[in-house]
């Protein structure tokens, strides 16, 4: 089967169209010929060896983390798929590899894919909406009537994540460049605050939760918005000790984030809110919900630009460049 991939960090070639062997199955493992994929920013962080510490993968490696297609063969094992079903899915870690014609995926990491969306838009979802659900229904825990400001509202994960917090009843803020003004209104922003033109710190305040993509300053700056109790989760680092206990790493490794997130963990323990980061997993019960999010109406993918399969060098260019709006997406088709 014909994939990209690299062959070592920080290539100069970047990704290389190559031919593979077709994945084995294993017993719990539902062999998918991708109709689609999408780029993320994590694959070209992955590519740049930002993760290399702790995601220890063997080269030459396919990237690509986002998939959707039709189910050709599925393991002894498998109870929830059978061959010709449309799926959609997020490889887990250690297993990615779907700029690729084939991918084998543990069952656990699919779902059937929306019945509203075709192959191209739903592989636009897993992994954005993933991280969307994972922060706020699950770490935030945001309850209605609440305020959310969602950093970066036009990119592939604020877009998600502005949809999915009004679905929850809050009232949702968001940074975003002029351009993208409209979109994010159009996708329910209750608030909007041009970055270009104004300072969203000295705009906002009282919030209960921020959702930070962005690191760095936005991530200081945005703890002063956050009311008493407040809970600021971020996706762009630094991580923290939670996460090094939960990837189980080396007490090096264990030290080496404490001592990262220590600047941010006191800043905000001063201010009396919380601070945590969140790093996606694959989970296919939670694309189900989405799915029906997704059916239902209440969630929809936004699509930036399609590139054919034979321009996946270009699409990882295009989203390492940043201003995509929405997904980026990789069509075999």
């Amino acid at each position: 089967m014909k994939a990209f991939g690299i062959d070592r960090y920080k290539s100069k070639e970047g990704l290389v169209a190559r031919d593979i062997p077709v994945p084995e199955v294993g017993d719990g493992d539902v062999l998918v010929e991708i109709h689609a994929a999408s780029v993320n920013p994590l694959d070209a962080k992955l590519g740049d060896g930002e993760f290399k510490l702790i995601l220890r993968y063997r080269m030459p490696l396919v990237l690509g983390h986002d998939l959707a297609g039709v189910v050709v063969r599925v393991g002894s094992c498998v109870q929830r798929f059978k061959v010709g079903d449309e799926v959609y899915g997020r490889a887990a870690d250690g297993r990615i590899g779907t700029f690729a014609e084939f991918i084998a995926v543990n069952e656990a990491d699919l779902a059937l894919k929306p019945k509203t969306l075709t192959m191209e838009e739903a592989a636009g979802v897993p992994l954005v909406a993933l991280t969307a659900w994972q922060v706020l229904v699950e770490e935030a825990r945001l309850q209605p009537g609440q305020k959310v400001l969602i950093q970066a509202g036009s990119g592939g994960v604020g877009t998600i994540a502005i949809q999915l917090a009004k679905h929850l009843g809050a009232t949702v803020a968001t940074t975003a460049g002029t351009s993208n003004v409209a979109l994010v209104k159009s996708l329910g922003a209750d608030i909007v605050v041009d970055y270009r033109r104004d300072s969203f710190e000295k705009l906002l305040s009282d919030f209960d939760v921020v959702f930070d993509t962005l690191g760095g300053k936005t991530l200081e700056k945005s703890l002063t918005v956050l009311k008493p109790g407040g809970r600021l989760v971020g996706i762009a680092g630094p991580p923290d000790p939670r996460f090094a206990e939960q990837l189980g790493l080396a007490w090096p490794l264990k030290l080496v984030m404490r001592l990262l997130s220590r600047g941010i963990r006191k800043k905000a323990d001063r201010r009396g809110v919380s601070y945590s980061f969140l790093f996606m997993r694959a989970n296919g019960d939670q694309l189900r919900k989405i799915a029906e999010l997704i059916d239902a109406g209440a969630v929809r993918p936004v699509i930036d630009r399609v590139f054919p399969f034979s321009k996946t060098r270009e699409a990882l260019g295009f989203v390492k460049a940043g201003r995509s709006k929405g997904k980026v997406v990789i069509t075999m088709k």
